[in-house]
C-alpha cells in the first residue's frame, strides 16, 4: 500500500467510524507500526487544517476522530433539529475542575475539598459522559475513583490533559485575596465549557461530529 493510499485508509476508517479511533488500531489495520500511523494522522489533519474544511481530525490522547468544527454548529444543529443542552452549574464546574487537576479521585476527596456533599453532581457528570469511574481505591469500603474522559478533552478543544493550564504555586494560597484569585482562575479555565459542552453534547454520533 502506497503513502497516498495509507492516508486516504486513515480517512476512511476515521470517517466509517464516527468516534475516536486508537493508534493501534489503526497500525492494526494497515499493517504498520503505531508511529508511521500517527505521522499519516497528523499529516490529514494538517491538510484538513490547510484547506479551512468544515471536517477537521482532533486528537485524543493515543486516539484521533473526525468531527466538524463547531463554528457551524449553528448550522448543523438547526438540519438535525438537535436542541442546545443545558449550560454546566457552578457546582458542576468545580467538582469537573477538582476531578480534572488531581484524579482519580474518590468522591470524599471532591467533597474534602469542597465541603459540601457531590453525589448529585458527580452523577450528573457521569451521566453527560465528562467524566467516569476509574477503579477503586484499595482501602477499606474499597471507595471509587473518578476522572476525565475523552468527551471533557473534546468539550475543551485539548488533546492531552497536559495541555490542561497550570494550578497556581501553594504560595500563592496564603491569603484571602490569593484564594479568590485562584477561584478566579479556576472559573476561567472552565468559562468557555457551557458554550462548547452545549455545542458538543450530543453532536458527534455517526458522521456528522459537530465540534
Amino acid at each position: 500500500m502506497d503513502e497516498i493510499n495509507k492516508s486516504s485508509a486513515v480517512e476512511a476508517i476515521l470517517f466509517a467510524s464516527g468516534d475516536s479511533v486508537e493508534l493501534s488500531r489503526i497500525a492494526e489495520a494497515l499493517q504498520i507500526g503505531e508511529e508511521e500511523a500517527e505521522a499519516l494522522a497528523e499529516e490529514l489533519a494538517d491538510e484538513y487544517e490547510a484547506r479551512g474544511s468544515g471536517i477537521m481530525i482532533i486528537r485524543l490522547n493515543t486516539a484521533f476522530q473526525m468531527v466538524s468544527r463547531k463554528e457551524y454548529a449553528p448550522q448543523i444543529r438547526t438540519v438535525m433539529d438537535l436542541r442546545r443542552n443545558t449550560p454546566l452549574s457552578q457546582a458542576a464546574l468545580e467538582v469537573l475542575a477538582v476531578v480534572a487537576y488531581n484524579q482519580p479521585v474518590t468522591k470524599a476527596f471532591v467533597e474534602q475539598v469542597r465541603g459540601v456533599d457531590c453525589s448529585g453532581v458527580i452523577g450528573s457528570l457521569t451521566a453527560k459522559g465528562l467524566i467516569e469511574e476509574k477503579g477503586r481505591l484499595e482501602l477499606p469500603g474499597r471507595p471509587l475513583l473518578y476522572g476525565t474522559t475523552e468527551h471533557f478533552l473534546r468539550c475543551f478543544n485539548v488533546s492531552s490533559l497536559e495541555e490542561l493550564p497550570p494550578l497556581p504555586e501553594d504560595g500563592e494560597n496564603k491569603d484571602d485575596n490569593s484564594s479568590e484569585e485562584n477561584k478566579a482562575q479556576d472559573n476561567s479555565i472552565l468559562e468557555n465549557t457551557d458554550e462548547q459542552y452545549s455545542d458538543k453534547e450530543n453532536t458527534t454520533d455517526d458522521n456528522s461530529n459537530i465540534e
